[in-house]
């Protein structure tokens, strides 16, 4: 396991690699938490020994104001992560051992992931997002977005998150992302996988994103949650069968 940052402007990017032993050249997946999340919690390592069980390389990144990265939390926008991941991404493609590069991420990761990889298509061979948090900005146009309520047309400088304050700039950004047209330039293979009972993300928003992929499929984990606190277990057989279903191809 190496340990290291990447340096994003004037941010540095904590960043975990793992590589399969006894390999010199493998496929790579980069591997994005959610929203108040890190590259520590239990789906995001569930998801990653997954992955690795496959001969994949891993590369988990945590994002601006979150985790061991730099940044404060309550001034992170989309925006930042988008650059952030774009760094990782530029980073990663220097590597000359990596065959193919991946990209996944949970909830607002798995957002991010979508928008990646419509901005670039061409360099990922599939993408995974896990409950991906598609509901940000259709609720940041409507003014009601994880239990916070405001006038999405006069939003207030600062607004509470439970126990944390966050930026208006949070909101205003999500407000310009439309994720449908970063849905239709991707045309590789793309897994989401959605808990049945999300508390979150309603699994409706992932059954209009695989109407709107062209080549997607969507395993839904029965009666599990946002994070998969039931049935991880099958997320990660989900992860498994889809990327040694890529690796034969």
């Amino acid at each position: 396991m190496e340990e290291f940052y990447i340096k994003d402007d004037r941010i540095r990017i904590h960043i975990k690699l793992s590589r399969p032993e006894n390999t010199e050249r493998c496929p790579l997946v980069i591997l994005i938490h959610g929203l108040t999340g890190h590259m520590e919690e239990r789906h995001i390592i569930a998801a990653a020994n997954a992955m690795a069980d496959c001969g994949f390389a891993v590369m988990r990144a945590e994002m601006y104001g979150h985790g061991q990265s730099e940044g404060v939390f309550s001034e992170h926008t989309l925006f930042k992560w988008i650059a952030n991941a774009t760094s990782v991404i530029e980073y990663a493609k220097t590597l000359n051992w990596v065959t193919d590069l991946y990209l996944s991420g949970h909830s607002q990761g798995g957002l991010l992931t979508m928008l990646l990889a419509g901005m670039r298509p061409d360099d990922f061979k599939a993408i995974i997002p896990l409950s991906p948090a598609l509901i940000i900005p259709d609720g940041a146009r409507k003014g009601n977005l994880f239990g916070i309520h405001f006038d999405p047309n006069h939003i207030p400088d600062v607004l509470t998150m439970g126990d944390r304050t966050i930026s208006g700039n949070y909101f205003r950004t999500a407000q310009m992302i439309h994720v449908e047209e970063m849905i239709t330039k991707y045309e590789n293979p793309v897994l989401i996988i959605h808990g049945e009972k999300d508390e979150t993300v309603p699994l409706r928003y992932s059954m209009e994103a695989v109407r709107r992929y062209r080549n997607c499929r969507l395993s839904v984990i029965p009666d599990d949650t946002h994070c998969y606190d039931r049935n991880l277990d099958q997320v990660a057989a989900a992860i498994r069968e889809f990327l040694m279903s890529m690796r034969e191809e």
